[in-house]
């Protein structure tokens, strides 16, 4: 069995081992991460934000060829293409997406000949420990060593909170869709973001998010066969939005979403909902989907200038605004 020691960054540069599995096996483990390229019509609503040619990974989790992904990579995709680590690329197809936890799914049209990557539980990873963060191109050209630096919630501008997220430095530049894998080998979370995380008395440093395996099973079977979560969603504005002392103000309408057809615009100021005031960005979001399911309406006091105004926008479900395409023989 091989060690190899690395170099991460926290409040000072230490070396670690990872995990002394035999290389045969850290091998087949790596190629279950593959290489995802997503073709996206130029009349799609997240084209204008997210790009027509997406690229990034994803990790085969099991036998019928089923891949877990970060869903911005495919995403109202019209073609989508999969290379595995040995053979030429094939066609897949989208499966489901989860907008509450970012989690996509898709489908290769031919087996890949590849073993599933083992599943392990995220809820046993703790503050310190060291991972693998793993994108495709093999253990030398895309897989590096990280630790996971906090586990906290994490809010995001496009109406989204992912709770407990995973923290992990050094950061990795192949994050989308990469593979987060514990000292066990096994599948702990689906790389999403690149973030800053601030360490108390060193300073902020460069980190990825991922998503949590652990919020997966419980919407599996549902993504499979539905191509989405089977429960009521969550009211959706159609916004972007950013935080500044507390204060929440809009960055980006989206263009034929409820908030434009509301008469918000980028710039307002958003200080109370329903009449309850606004303390900050994820307070926002949580007083918005406190109101109901999505189709809720939901009263909102705007700034605009120097003028307050009393709004009401009818909240859509954004699965409806989206164009998905789930695959239809499993």
């Amino acid at each position: 069995m091989k060690k190899v020691v690395f170099t991460i960054l926290t409040v000072i540069s230490i070396a670690i081992s990872l995990p002394a599995y035999a290389d045969q096996e850290a091998k087949e483990i790596l190629k279950a991460v593959v290489k995802i390229r997503s073709i996206i019509p130029k009349e799609a609503h997240s084209a204008g934000t997210l790009g027509t040619e997406r690229e990034g990974n994803g990790v085969v989790i099991d036998s019928k060829g089923h891949i877990l992904t970060i869903g911005y990579l495919i995403i109202e995709a019209e073609s989508i293409e999969v290379t595995p680590p040995e053979g030429k690329p094939v066609s897949a197809t989208f499966v489901g997406f989860d907008h509450a936890t970012g989690f996509g799914l898709l489908k290769t049209e031919i087996p890949l000949n590849v073993k599933p990557m083992k599943m392990g539980q995220s809820a046993k990873v703790k503050e310190g420990e060291p991972v693998v963060i793993a994108g495709y191109g093999g253990e030398e050209e895309a897989v590096q060593a990280a630790r996971v630096i906090s586990r906290k919630e994490f809010t995001g501008y496009w109406e989204y909170i992912l709770e407990d997220a995973l923290y992990t430095v050094p950061a990795f530049v192949n994050y989308g869709g990469a593979a987060l894998i514990d000292r066990n080998g096994l599948l702990v979370g689906i790389g999403s973001l690149f973030s800053q995380v601030v360490i108390p008395g060193f300073g902020t440093i460069p980190c990825n998010i991922s998503v949590p395996i652990d919020l997966l099973p419980p919407i599996l079977n549902d993504l499979i066969t539905k191509g989405r979560p089977q429960k009521a969603p969550r009211p959706w504005l159609g916004i972007n939005a950013e935080e500044a002392q507390g204060r929440v103000f809009v960055t980006r309408v989206t263009p034929g979403g409820p908030a434009e057809k509301g008469g918000l615009k980028p710039g307002d100021l958003v200080p109370a909902v329903k009449g309850r005031e606004v303390n900050g960005l994820t307070d926002f979001y949580r007083k918005v989907w406190a109101l109901g399911n999505a189709g809720v309406e939901v009263p909102l006091a705007i700034l605009q200038g120097i003028q307050i105004r009393e709004i009401t926008i009818r909240s859509s479900d954004r699965y409806q605004f989206l164009t998905l395409k789930p695959q239809k023989i499993l």
